[in-house]
């Protein structure tokens, strides 16, 4: 194996008020949870949970006929099995899904997006497909997850159809609740929002009458083996099961469903292996900066700072991403201002654009371009402030306009922007990040031999604590 030079320390941060550090020998294996797609408990499961029992309930079968089901929602069949489970689809269906979910998790939130609307549309609209969903907080990760979990809960029990109009706002509002110290207001309008009845549901948050069922579903989830989520549990009506874990892309899901339609098992996977090599932009003499280029690293990565910080901090990022753009007009300007301007922490921009974002990429290389002239940064803040203008079809005579805007040569940039040697540095950016990072922004925190990994934009004050306290340990 490959010692590795980045963190030997890195922390899942996922909320202002918990911090999970996790020490391993290699990055690329403490890294494996982010390519797998999964909010992990640490420690794994609870072996002493009463396994056969559990794990019996949890695939527990129900009897409800399709045309006895009195709601539907999106024109899929919504209800709860006899054990109050909620589940959408037909309830006979030969094929049940039964999905462990934190709504405060990030992953989760990403299968609710990208790939939840294809399953239904798939195999749950032509009734071959149940889906139940299961509660699985993992509160040591998620401290505000519990109470979103019991605020559906209560909202479910006015009605199913309620329910999943509930369970979907609590994913599409993630980010404005996930960081509260009281997410509690939120969960209130939000349960006006879809319906409920408000007195009804504040008595029932307020009695905790939610909360045993909710104990059983993480038991059962540990009975089966899950310590992280989104996982996923299939039980055909010939017997079969299958079990997946993390946020897997759409192909992994149809192999393993049509296979079990069909009477098979699901062909195993290798599960991905890690890194076997640290990218150069990686390493120390990579993250340095170029003394030919003092606005870049010996990568070739933009850069600001100080060349001699004790701190550096690589920011993966998507121009069109509404987080990156929220942390950079939200957080960024206090952190320049307290520890790149002092000297204190080097800052260094690598490209991530996301897939569902498909003018990313032609922004990336807008930047790049302008840093070619010494602008990458103010280029940078262009992009982020003007993203409604250039989110269309043909971006580039916006690009054009900024660059014109921060006095760059218009001819030199035209002629970058389609060079496609600049499409290459931000394709290999986002081909080498991939082993490290799962979604944007991305921060790594490096100092030395130690770092954290920060997934997601963070309030100013628990960015600011983050780096205060690396600082501390670096001079202490």
């Amino acid at each position: 194996m490959t010692h590795a030079p980045l963190p030997t320390h890195v922390s899942l941060h996922t909320g202002h008020r918990t911090s999970i550090r996790v020490r391993v020998a290699l990055v690329a294996l403490a890294l494996a949870a982010l390519l797998l797609g999964a909010c992990a408990l640490p420690g794994g499961a609870d072996e002493s949970a009463p396994a056969a029992e559990a794990a019996a309930a949890a695939v527990a079968p129900t009897a409800v006929a399709w045309g006895e089901t009195a709601e539907s929602l999106n024109g899929l069949p919504v209800g709860f099995t006899d054990e109050g489970w909620p589940f959408r689809g037909n309830p006979l269906a030969p094929l049940t899904m039964y999905e462990y979910s934190d709504f405060q998790c990030p992953f989760c939130s990403r299968h609710f997006v990208q790939t939840e609307p294809a399953i239904n549309e798939q195999w749950v609209q032509d009734g071959r497909l149940r889906v139940i969903f299961r509660d699985l907080p993992l509160e040591g990760l998620h401290p505000n997850a519990p109470a979103a979990h019991e605020a559906a809960a209560c909202v479910g029990q006015q009605g199913a159809a309620l329910y999943w109009n509930m369970h979907n706002k609590l994913f599409e509002s993630q980010a404005e609740w996930s960081n509260l110290a009281d997410p509690q207001p939120v969960f209130a309008r939000l349960a006006e929002e879809v319906g409920a009845d408000s007195t009804d549901w504040q008595s029932c948050v307020q009695s905790d009458a939610t909360l045993p069922a909710l104990q059983q579903a993480i038991d059962a989830a540990a009975a089966l083996g899950f310590d992280g989520t989104p996982s996923f549990h299939f039980v055909a009506s010939d017997g079969l099961e299958y079990s997946l874990v993390g946020a897997q892309p759409f192909a992994r899901f149809e192999a393993a469903i049509e296979a079990l339609l069909a009477g098979e098992a699901p062909a195993e996977e290798e599960a991905a292996s890690a890194p076997s090599e640290i990218p150069f932009w990686a390493t120390i003499e990579g993250m340095a900066v170029d003394p030919d280029n003092p606005g870049q690293t010996m990568a070739g990565d933009a850069t600001r700072g100080s060349a001699d910080a004790p701190v550096v901090v690589i920011e993966f990022s998507d121009f069109q991403c509404p987080y990156c753009r929220r942390h950079h007009e939200g957080t960024q300007a206090t952190l320049n201002e307290k520890f790149v301007e002092t000297g204190q922490v080097r800052w260094v921009f690598k490209h991530f654009p996301l897939s569902f974002h498909p003018q990313a990429p032609a922004a990336g290389v807008a930047a790049e371009c302008a840093g070619l002239q010494g602008k990458f940064w103010e280029m940078g803040d262009q992009l982020f402030a003007s993203v409604d203008d250039w989110s269309v079809a043909d971006p580039d005579p916006v690009f054009t306009e900024l660059a014109t805007g921060l006095g760059l040569d218009a001819e030199s940039f035209a002629a970058c922007m389609v060079d496609p040697d600049m499409m290459a540095i931000v394709e290999a950016d986002m081909a080498s990040g991939a082993a490290y990072v799962q979604g944007t922004p991305t921060f790594i925190i490096r100092a030395g031999n130690r770092g954290q990994i920060i997934p997601g934009a963070l309030p100013e004050a628990t960015f600011v604590e983050q780096l205060n306290s690396v600082l501390a340990e670096v001079e202490g």
